[in-house]
């Protein structure tokens, strides 16, 4: 799986996990070098704390477009620190 927004390739990786039709993809396949952390949390009910990333290409910024749980609930161990998108960010095989 291949996560891509205006043509930059965020992430590669053949061990995504899909949670509520989302890809979550390892931590180690992102490209961090268009990353940038953002002050934005949200709430899950049954996963727990989310966290954001701007995701950054040129000048163009996509904010809070990729999300992670640091730390899940024991029925989300499976997307622990990976990484899933949204906000226009393509994700396809």
């Amino acid at each position: 799986m291949k996560a891509v927004w205006q043509g930059a390739t965020l992430a590669a990786s053949n061990d995504t996990v899909i949670v509520e039709g989302n890809h979550y993809f390892p931590a180690a396949a992102l490209n961090m070098s268009h990353f940038r952390p953002s002050d934005t949390t949200s709430r899950c009910p049954w996963k727990g704390v989310a966290h954001y990333y701007d995701i950054v290409v040129g000048e163009q910024v996509n904010h809070n477009a990729a999300w992670y749980y640091p730390k899940t609930s024991d029925a989300a161990k499976a997307i622990e620190g990976r990484v899933a998108f949204w906000h226009g960010v393509e994700v396809t095989e």
